[in-house]
């Protein structure tokens, strides 16, 4: 199942999850607003950056809004 990191106010997040629900995938949401705890482990995932979103599949990820990307996670 994939993942996406989120803040509440990202407009990127938001367009990923539109784009994912008319592809109908499945994802869990990890607001980090919300789950603070999980800043390190996004940090990570991200090489470093501290963008959001960041949605992943387990193997692949893919920083922001990028189609052609999110296309190969699904």
């Amino acid at each position: 199942m994939l993942k996406i990191y989120t803040r509440t106010t990202c407009a990127y997040c938001k367009m990923v999850k539109k784009f994912l629900d008319l592809k109908q995938q499945k994802y869990e949401v990890i607001n980090l607003d919300e789950r603070p705890e999980l800043e390190e482990e996004a940090f990570k995932l991200s090489g470093g950056f501290s963008a959001v979103p960041i949605t992943t599949n387990g193997d692949k990820v893919v920083i922001g809004w990028n189609v052609p990307k999110l296309m190969e996670l699904i």
